[in-house]
Parts: structure tokens; sequence; C-alpha cells
């Protein structure tokens, strides 16, 4: 394509990972502008976006009220929508958040955080169940976030 198509268009997005991809989608389905995605890789996604940690947040770590937690909130259900709707593989395995010796009050703050940005099914467990549900791992109890979950490509 010449230099000069690429004004044929109302809007161009260089990179097609998975923020320009997002972008792109938003602007087909709510407008009537003409949108562009080029990229210097051969498929979508494999550049930085390939590198990203591919977890889907709980949204546990941030300030009540704040645009992250509603984001994170809001943005955890809607990729899991989309993941069933469109058949992406991911797994809602939740997460653990192991607390040492002296660590249970931070533990007991991070769970009433957690309750403050409505994450919903936390639960502090203690060290027995935390030894049920993990064998290697060793600590005096954790928190148990499950709607924590990972995207892999398969």
């Amino acid at each position: 394509m010449h230099l000069n198509s690429y004004m044929d268009y109302d809007v161009v997005i260089i990179g097609a990972g998975v923020v320009g991809l997002a972008v792109a989608k938003e602007l087909a389905e709510t407008s009537t502008k003409t949108v562009l995605v080029i990229d210097k890789e051969a498929r979508f996604g494999q550049g930085i976006s390939s590198r990203n940690s591919e977890v889907i947040h709980s949204g546990i770590y941030y300030p009540p009220d704040s645009l992250k937690a509603l984001f994170c909130n809001r943005g955890r259900e809607l990729i899991y929508d989309f993941c069933k709707k469109y058949h992406i593989w991911h797994n809602q395995c939740g997460k653990l958040v192991i607390a040492e010796e002296n660590q249970q009050n931070d533990l007991e703050q991070l769970y009433n955080r957690s309750k403050e940005n409505d994450v919903p099914d936390t639960r502090i467990i203690n060290q027995k169940e935390l030894s049920i549900l993990e064998p290697h791992i060793r600590g005096n109890g954790a928190l148990f976030v499950s709607c924590t979950g990972i995207h892999v490509r398969p």
C-alpha cells in the first residue's frame, strides 16, 4: 500500500496488539469512521501483547473508588464474557496471596480492600486449608481470590 493510501482513512492505528485492536473494534462498532490497523508483524498480537502477563486481574490492590479499581472490575467481567462468547481459552483459576509469619494483619487489610472494591468471592484461608489446596506452598495463611484468571494461547 502506498503511503498516500493511509490518508484515505479517518483513523490509522499503529499496532495490532490488544489496545490497538480494542480501539479499532470500538470505533468500528460505535462510529462511521473508517479505520485502518497497521503493524510491523505478520499477525495480530505478536509485539508487546505477546509478552504480557496474560493475567485476568481481580482489582484487589487498587484504592477504593479509583478508576483502576472500577475498570479492573468491569474489564475482568468483559474479558470473561468475550472469551466465553468467542471460545477463547481462559481459566478462572483464582489466585493465592500468601501470608508469612507476622503478615496476618496485612492479609486482613488486603481482604478488606477486596471487599471495598466489590471483588467477588475473596476469602482468607488458614494454614491447613492452604496446605490442602496447594501442598507445596508454605505459609501461615492466604487470601484466596477466585475471580483472577489467565489467558494463554493454546
